[in-house]
């Protein structure tokens, strides 16, 4: 896998920035150090057809049996069309609720109860959509074998959501492969690391503590 490659490109097309000094703040109220918006990669196509390659890459090894790629809406649609394309597999997506008129239908695409449906998403936080998905799917009394994704914040509240769920999760890049590269690459001190090193071990007390230190200053 063009992993590096990969976490470059999404580091010169701004699509994830990382700021210590100014730390992003989320809408939930947390501090982060890092911002991404993974949307704008299907814009780019040398950098879709990497994260394709890679995530299809990924599926033949980990879910071999899969037999229906499923897109999460809106930003799994693309991804999982490309790589349904890539390993000639059948297509579905799935909406974040059902519609309100026609059929009301929250799944689109054909599948049935003998296949075995790998989800993906481009963004994995705590995974409540993608899980949503993934409930909507066994609902219909469809086998859902796992979720991959183009990338991970590796919060815990995610591993407890996917735990829960019973569901696992293969991320194609998560946030300790991006910091790891920016450290290798000299992109940030030793001590800059280490700090973001702790925040997707505990974002909130991470929190706490920068804003503690901005009001000492």
């Amino acid at each position: 896998m063009q992993t590096d490659k990969i976490i470059q490109s999404l580091i010169d097309n701004r699509i994830v920035s990382i700021n210590l000094k100014k730390p992003f703040r989320y809408a939930s109220g947390i501090l982060s150090p890092i911002y991404t918006d993974f949307r704008l990669t299907i814009s780019i196509p040398e950098l879709r057809d990497m994260i394709a390659d890679g995530l299809a890459e990924l599926i033949r090894q980990d879910y071999p049996e899969a037999t229906v790629i499923g897109g999460v809406a809106t930003a799994g649609i693309p991804h999982a069309a490309w790589v349904a394309q890539r390993l000639n597999l059948p297509l579905i997506y799935v909406r974040a609720k059902p519609k309100d008129h026609g059929a009301g239908k929250q799944i689109e695409g054909r599948i049935s109860k003998n296949d075995k449906v790998v989800l993906i998403d481009d963004l994995i936080s705590t995974g409540g959509s993608v899980l949503g998905a993934v409930k909507a799917v066994r609902n219909e009394g469809v086998n859902v074998i796992g979720v991959a994704s183009v990338f991970t914040y590796g919060l815990p509240d995610a591993d407890k959501n996917f735990a829960a769920a019973k569901t696992t999760l293969h991320p194609l890049l998560s946030y300790a492969d991006l910091i790891s590269q920016g450290h290798k690459e000299h992109k940030f001190s030793d001590e800059e690391y280490a700090r973001l090193s702790t925040w997707h071990q505990a974002p909130w007390d991470w929190t706490k503590r920068e804003e503690q230190a901005d009001a000492a200053k």
